[in-house]
């Protein structure tokens, strides 16, 4: 496939923009890429993750005020001294306690990017089994409730009863 703007050089880089639910794809050389003003990635002045991240983590963080416009403190980790505005800026933590001197910060932006603040992780095939059988039975617990806050006990009744049936499948595991 060649440039689309040139058409001489092959298409080395290949964007897909989607604005307003519009999806429009580009092919274009190294050279029409630099002209446009694309970035390209490990090259000076490009995009990369870290402006994601750092888009992702500003958001919260403008006028740097509080509540009733009073000036907040900065976050700072008391291990390293990375403050929160440093780590929005480079990405990446100082330390392991970090993730607790941001914690406040981090949940909202984790919900929003990962939907969670929880890793579940995959299940392997074979000795998933017990895993599998725990997750479901937290799942069923959650659904159990929300039945009986709607009076459906007779949907309760078999929650309930499919909860117990796991658990003793757990314990012959």
């Amino acid at each position: 496939m060649y440039c689309q703007e040139c058409g001489k050089k092959p298409a080395t880089l290949h964007f897909t923009k989607i604005v307003n639910g519009e999806k429009t794809e580009f092919h274009i050389c190294e050279t029409c890429a630099r002209e446009k003003g694309e970035g390209i990635p490990g090259a000076p002045n490009s995009f990369s993750i870290h402006s994601l991240l750092s888009g992702l983590l500003d958001f919260e963080q403008l006028g740097g005020t509080g509540m009733g416009g009073v000036k907040q403190p900065a976050l700072r980790c008391e291990d390293c001294g990375l403050t929160y505005a440093q780590f929005s800026k480079i990405g990446r933590f100082g330390c392991s306690n970090c993730y607790h001197a941001f914690a406040e910060k981090l949940d909202p932006l984790l919900k929003r990017v990962h939907s969670g603040t929880v890793h579940s992780g995959k299940i392997p095939k074979r000795s998933g089994g017990q895993i599998q059988c725990k997750r479901e039975i937290e799942q069923l617990r959650r659904d159990l409730q929300a039945k009986i806050e709607n009076e459906e006990f007779e949907s309760a009744a078999q929650l309930r009863d499919r909860i117990r049936e796991l658990e003793r499948k757990i314990t012959d595991l």
